[in-house]
């Protein structure tokens, strides 16, 4: 068992290494989080020799894990300082949304599909995370009941940036979310500015289309 453990540590500081920071993570407080988060957890155990490796993988349901150079990009690109309240738009595996726990101050987390989001709840309950309030429900409104957030971060792809985020996000907040076709995306940075957002584009992307009103319906992305 030590050997494992001492296995999977040298696969999370070689994942830090090749994957991020040599490809321009620099943010110090995510590289350090994503060194000692155990993201071999938050896949099936037939997985474990594949959860540091450089793509997505499966988490059921059609859902999946994303690289771990996007979540270090997107957590990066929120420029969070520890006290933030966070939306995070779809809770996938919980992985993430771990990563903003640790980050920031407390996180609000909606999964639409309930056995993901059941099986999430527990995993991260069982770590001891106190920080985050869960929902089941159709993220593509965003959790208009607890805004107005500091951060939005969405992880699904969008046909366009998604309304709420204009509506959701306080003021010079700023929000995260891949945008464009069902199929493959543009990551987009936007920040909350009194007259309106204001987009930055920062690299391509592909993630699961994100579902709900404000989103693709089932029928779009067969």
């Amino acid at each position: 068992m030590n050997r494992r453990r001492s296995d999977l540590a040298v696969a999370r500081r070689r994942m830090v290494e090749d994957q991020l920071r040599a490809r321009g993570i620099h943010d110090a407080h995510v590289l350090r989080i994503m060194e000692v988060l155990p993201r071999h957890l938050f896949v099936d155990d037939t997985l474990t020799a594949r959860a540091y490796s450089d793509h997505a993988l499966p988490i059921g349901e059609e859902q999946t894990i994303s690289q771990p150079y996007m979540v270090a990009l997107m957590t990066q690109a929120l420029d969070l300082t520890g006290e933030e309240k966070v939306l995070e738009i779809g809770t996938g595996s919980g992985y993430q949304t771990a990563i903003l726990a640790e980050l920031a101050g407390r996180v609000f987390t909606i999964e639409r599909i309930p056995s993901v989001a059941t099986k999430a709840k527990e995993r991260l309950d069982a770590m001891g995370y106190s920080n985050i309030v869960f929902r089941c429900a159709d993220g593509s409104l965003g959790w208009k009941e607890m805004a107005p957030y500091d951060r939005i971060l969405v992880t699904a792809g969008a046909p366009r940036v998604p309304a709420f985020l204009e509506e959701q996000l306080k003021v010079n907040g700023i929000g995260v979310a891949p945008v464009g076709e069902s199929e493959s995306q543009s990551l987009v940075k936007v920040t909350r500015a009194s007259e309106g957002l204001l987009e930055r584009v920062l690299c391509s992307c592909t993630f699961v289309p994100l579902i709900g009103r404000e989103g693709w319906s089932p029928g779009e992305v067969g």
